[in-house]
C-alpha cells in the first residue's frame, strides 16, 4: 500500500468515525435543534369550529401547544373541567397523522391543543369528591336533580335543626304558643351544655329570661345546642315527647330514611353527660334527600326562614351569634349569582362538615342543595348548585 493510498485511507476512517459520532449525538438528542425539529409537531390543515362543549373520556391525555414542544396540563388534573373547542387542525408528527382540538376551560385560564380521542362531547358530569352524600332538588317541584347515595341515611349533625326550627315555627305561627313566651333554661343540663368548650355557645345565665325568639335565633344563626334542646322542651314538654314529635312529623311526610334521637343533633355519646340521652340508637341519622324535602317543608311552610337565613350575626343578651354559613354575600365561598341565603351548617367528629343549602338564581327556581360528611362542604356545594342550575328543569 502506497504512502498516499495509507493517507487517504486514514483520511478516510477519521472522516467516518466523525460522522459516527454526529449520528450518534443526534440519536442522543445531543443536537438540541435538530431535536427539536424532529420532536414538533407540523400543522397540515386548521379551521375554526362552532364553540362545542367536551369532557374527558378517560385518565389519559394533556394538553399542549400546537407543536407539541411544551405541555400544558394533564386532563387527569381536572376531571370536572367541561373545556370548550373552537379550533380543529390536522397534526403530523414523523409519519402519522391525527385530529386534534384546541380547548379552553370555561373562564379561558387554561387553554391547549388536545388529541380528539381523549375528549367526550358534552358538558362533565358533576363528581363531588369529599362528600358522602349529597343531593341537589329543585325547590318548587321536588325534583330530585343530582344525588349521591341520596337514600343512604347517615349522621347529620346540626343540619338536625331544621326540623326543631320547623316544629318552634309550627306552634308559633298556629297561635298555640307566641315568640315572646319565656322558655324555662333552668336545667342544669342545659347551663353546663351552654358553659361546655365542645357542645356549648349560647350560655343561659342565672336569672336571666329567654324568649321564644331569643332561643330561635341562637338555634339558627350561631348553632346552639342548649337552645335547640330548650325550645324542643317547649314545644312538646319535654325532650323525650319533643323527640317523639320529631319522628311523627317525619312519618306524616314519608320520609323513609329518617330517625331522630336529639333535638340538637349532638350524639348520645355527648348528650349522657347532660342528663339528655334518649333511645337506643347515638345519632339521627337521616338521607340527602329527606334532608332536602324537610329543608323544603320548612321554606316553603315558613319563608321567613329565607330572610333570618341572610343575617351574618346578630346580639342576643350581649352575646354575638355568629351566621356560619360561609356562602352568604361578604364571606369567603360567596358566589354573587348563586344568592345563597340560607340555610344550616353542621358538625360532630362523627358526622363530619354537613351543609343544608338554598337559593335561587335570577331566572330559576329556588334551589336546595345538601352535603354530608364533607371536607369542602362549601366548595363542593358551590359545584353542586352549578350544575344544578345548568338543568332546563330549574328554568322559572
Amino acid at each position: 500500500m502506497g504512502a498516499q493510498e495509507t493517507i487517504m485511507q486514514v483520511t478516510k476512517f477519521k472522516w467516518g468515525l466523525f460522522a459516527l459520532l454526529v449520528t450518534l449525538m443526534v440519536g442522543l438528542g445531543v443536537g438540541q435543534a435538530t431535536t427539536a425539529q424532529a420532536a414538533a409537531y407540523q400543522t397540515v390543515t386548521s379551521k375554526t369550529i362552532t364553540k362545542t362543549a367536551y369532557h374527558k373520556k378517560s385518565k389519559k391525555g394533556a394538553l399542549y401547544n400546537q407543536t407539541h414542544t411544551r405541555k400544558v396540563v394533564n386532563l387527569s388534573a381536572h376531571p370536572n373541567t367541561t373545556w370548550y373547542a373552537t379550533k380543529q387542525a390536522t397534526l403530523k408528527h414523523a409519519n402519522s397523522k391525527g385530529i386534534y382540538l384546541y380547548v379552553a376551560n370555561k373562564s379561558g385560564s387554561i387553554k391547549g391543543w388536545v388529541w380528539h380521542g381523549y375528549l367526550k362531547k358534552g358538558t362533565a358530569p358533576l363528581s363531588l369528591k369529599y362528600a358522602k352524600g349529597a343531593v341537589a332538588m329543585d325547590a318548587q317541584t321536588g325534583k330530585v336533580i343530582w344525588s349521591k347515595a341520596g337514600n343512604t341515611a347517615r349522621p347529620i349533625a346540626s343540619v338536625s335543626k331544621i326540623m326543631t326550627l320547623y316544629l318552634t315555627l309550627q306552634k308559633v305561627e298556629s297561635g298555640k304558643g307566641s315568640w315572646n313566651d319565656v322558655v324555662n333554661t333552668s336545667s342544669k343540663g342545659l347551663i353546663a351544655m351552654g358553659n361546655s368548650a365542645a357542645c356549648g355557645g349560647f350560655k343561659f345565665k342565672s336569672g336571666h329570661k329567654y324568649t321564644v325568639k331569643d332561643l330561635y335565633y341562637a338555634a339558627y344563626l350561631d348553632s346552639s345546642n342548649n337552645a335547640a334542646i330548650a325550645l324542643g322542651k317547649w314545644v312538646a314538654g319535654s325532650n323525650g315527647a319533643f323527640i317523639r314529635k320529631m319522628n311523627a312529623q317525619a312519618k306524616a311526610w314519608g320520609l323513609k330514611h329518617a330517625s331522630f334521637v336529639s333535638a340538637s343533633g349532638l350524639e348520645n355519646s355527648d348528650l349522657a353527660a347532660f342528663g339528655y340521652r334518649y333511645g337506643s340508637a347515638n345519632a339521627n341519622k337521616v338521607s340527602p334527600i329527606d334532608v332536602a324535602k324537610i329543608a323544603r317543608h320548612l321554606i316553603t311552610d315558613y319563608p321567613r326562614v329565607v330572610t333570618d337565613g341572610q343575617i351574618g350575626s346578630k346580639y342576643v343578651d350581649g352575646q354575638l351569634l355568629y351566621n356560619y354559613n360561609n356562602l352568604l354575600k361578604g364571606r369567603k365561598y360567596y358566589q354573587a349569582s348563586l344568592k345563597v341565603d340560607g340555610l344550616k351548617t353542621g358538625y360532630t367528629p362523627l358526622a363530619g362538615y354537613c351543609f343544608v343549602g338554598t337559593g335561587q338564581k335570577t331566572g330559576k327556581h329556588r334551589l336546595i342543595t345538601v352535603v354530608l360528611h364533607d371536607e369542602n362542604e362549601f366548595t363542593e356545594t358551590r359545584s353542586l348548585m352549578n350544575y344544578a342550575y345548568k338543568s332546563s328543569s330549574m328554568n322559572a
